[in-house]
């Protein structure tokens, strides 16, 4: 990159030179044409394409309504406005090399940019954001940056899935010594364990990654578990994290030495010696769904049968010509179903209740060579291709959730923008079932959309119409050496059963975490009712830092990837304002602690969330309380973990003699 702006720091990505011509002419016909055009400010230096094509959007969307069309959704270009765009990058490529002439711009062009993109009003909070989501710049430091970490400071990080890695990266660019343990024997978190047929990622792949390695040659739009793991793979060999991870090294607990203010790590390696290792901090990446959750059905050991869970799914199980049992009807028990249904004698799905299922063209689409030849080679197309994905896909939901107290009163939907997701869900249903009825029943929620997780459908609706399926609105009461007894009475022969029945939700409950005179985590967080600042931090628990934590999942859109780099953000920045005060450790206090889950729960009262009707699932915790789902927009998530307040913070400095 070069730099070309003193005085407002600005890049420039490289220019490419020999360029395709060929190739850039079947990438402009099938290019998004937001990004393309933003691809071609950058190039040409014209920023008065931004008003030409703001007002053409404005002329076609008034065009539309006084001709009675739907408007267009998500920032699709309307059809005119899209060939125009690909017939003016016709005419400026041409011959050119592709070289830009503007680079990241600063915050008034980048503004009107993204406006004209995704075709929607951003608002001003969201420029730094997009900027950093979108993978124009690194996210900038907060903390002054005075003093470099002590060689004898170090962080152990416990996973080595997305959010570890990401730990990994960034501790390791702000100069921190670190150690990773992970419990497997390879990298990759849920991306190693889930090898079940169908398994893919539910959120798009040019947005589910690392916001500063993005990924050109994602083979599809959502991209599948292997190709995913392959990704964080290269990720971990690009940044030499290797040698920084100990294998099949699972971390039992960790106990806190006020004296000397580190943490004593306990870990089993894999010849079955306990080890301890000393850290001044350790950072959780180990996510909550982790254990796989078996029900304890009557029977279950007389069966002859193969039984398996999708988590520990056998490779050397062939499922051809079987008669085959699901539980369950989330996303995993749909990729399996999808996957699988053409292969087996008879496949019978036994779930209590339905998912509300979403249609998504693109989930098992390819992404087609233009494109691919596009993110790869124009400059910043990708950028803004993965800004677009990404402002559709999360800030946008967040109305949804939410409740209308009076709408509600009166509609199984929570509010006008809770139902419009709900109409779209019932025309699909209503689409894929005309001629079955039997299947709309027995598929249609009784409860709100996104009271639990909302499932994009990857060929399920089809799978479940072929003559060798059956669905089951019930549940097992018996499992026999033969086959499983439904809750309905029905006896369903099977030779294999799959449990498609998710993970145990666990914060931190199989770590022993002793800390500050003697307290344990798992007892603060009893009763299922874990609490933590921010998501993160906890009293008592000195430099322990929790990704994942209680209330930090982003329910409503976007998706892990994201608050994965808002929390390792945050943690960098609190080590490094430890390290510039001479601090040696660092907690919330209660009062800040309490106050921020106060304000926590005050907004999640106003959700399906916790108000979810009938649905069941992992949302609300035994108590009814919502204890997974964060209540922010992203946005202001992001701006909440720039940097540590010190007033909501205890720091011990220690002695020296």
């Amino acid at each position: 990159m070069t730099l070309i702006s003193p005085d407002q720091p600005t890049y420039v990505l490289s220019p490419v030179t020999d360029v395709d011509r060929e190739a850039l002419d079947a990438a402009i016909e099938v290019a998004e044409p937001g990004a393309l055009l933003m691809s071609l400010v950058h190039l040409t230096g014209d920023t008065s394409l931004v008003d030409e094509f703001r007002k053409r959007l404005a002329d076609e969307r008034r065009l539309a309504e006084t001709e009675g069309r739907p408007p267009m959704l998500m920032g699709h270009y309307p059809s005119p406005v899209a060939a125009e765009v690909r017939a003016r990058a016709r005419q400026l490529l041409d011959g050119r090399p592709l070289a830009p002439r503007i680079g990241v711009p600063g915050d008034a062009l980048f503004r009107r940019m993204a406006e004209v993109c995704v075709d929607d009003e951003v608002g001003e909070e969201y420029v730094a954001h997009l900027r950093e989501q979108g993978g124009f710049a690194a996210a900038r430091r907060s903390v002054a940056r005075t003093r470099t970490p002590p060689e004898d400071f170090s962080v152990a990080i416990i996973g080595s899935g997305m959010i570890g890695l990401n730990a990994a990266i960034k501790l390791g660019q702000a100069g921190f010594r670190y150690q990773v343990f992970e419990e497997r024997d390879g990298l990759g978190g849920t991306w190693s364990r889930n090898t079940y047929p169908g398994a893919a990622v539910d959120t798009p792949s040019h947005f589910y990654s690392y916001s500063f390695e993005l990924n050109p040659r994602w083979s599809k739009y959502y991209p599948t578990g292997p190709e995913y793991l392959e990704y964080l793979r290269g990720v971990a060999a690009k940044y030499g994290l290797y040698p920084h991870i100990t294998f099949s090294a699972k971390v039992l607990g960790c106990t806190w030495h006020e004296n000397d203010q580190t943490w004593e790590v306990s870990v089993r390696h894999k010849d079955g010696t306990v080890r301890t290792h000393r850290a001044n901090a350790v950072v959780t990446a180990t996510g909550v769904l982790n254990g796989p959750s078996t029900p304890d059905v009557e029977g279950a050991s007389s069966f002859a049968g193969t039984m398996m869970h999708t988590a520990k799914w056998r490779s050397d199980v062939d499922l051809r010509g079987k008669r085959v049992v699901v539980l369950g009807a989330g996303c995993t028990s749909v990729q399996v179903v999808a996957a699988v249904a053409d292969q087996v004698e008879c496949l019978d799905i036994v779930a209590r209740q339905p998912h509300w299922v979403i249609p998504e063209g693109q989930v098992s689409a390819n992404v087609p060579d233009g494109v691919r030849w596009a993110l790869e080679n124009i400059p910043y197309f990708h950028q803004w291709f993965r800004t677009k994905t990404y402002w559709w896909a999360a800030d946008k939901g967040w109305p949804v959730p939410r409740i209308d107290a009076d709408w509600y009163a009166a509609h199984m939907s929570a509010s006008p923008a809770n139902d419009a997701v709900m109409q779209i869900c019932l025309r699909y249903l209503e689409e894929a079932f005309a001629d079955r009825p039997d299947l709309k029943e027995k598929l249609t929620p009784d409860f709100p959309p996104f009271a639990k997780r909302i499932v994009k459908d990857p060929g399920f609706f089809e799978a479940v119409k072929r003559d060798n399926v059956t669905v089951h609105r019930a549940s097992f009461q018996e499992i026999r050496p033969d086959g499983v007894v439904t809750t309905e009475g029905k006896f369903l022969a099977a030779d294999v059963i799959i449990w498609a029945t998710g993970f145990k939700l666990e914060y931190l409950g199989f770590l022993d975490v002793v800390g500050r005179g003697g307290v344990r985590l798992a007892d603060e967080w009893a009763e299922q009712n874990p609490r933590a600042y921010l998501g993160i931090t906890v009293p008592g628990f000195p430099n322990f830092f929790v990704t994942a934590g209680p209330n930090a999942a982003p329910n409503h859109g976007g998706g892990h990837n994201v608050t994965s780099e808002e929390h390792v953000h945050y943690i960098v920045e609190s080590l490094q304002y430890l390290i510039e005060n001479g601090h040696s450790s660092m907690e919330p206090t209660w009062e800040a602690t309490d106050a921020y889950n106060q304000r926590v729960d005050e907004e999640l009262d106003k959700t399906v969330w916790k108000h979810g009707g009938s649905a069941g699932g992992y949302y609300r915790n035994k108590a009814g309380r919502a204890w997974v789902s964060c209540p922010w927009r992203l946005v202001d998530y992001w701006a909440m973990l720039r940097a540590p307040r010190p007033e909501d913070q205890t720091f011990t400095t220690r002695r020296t003699h």
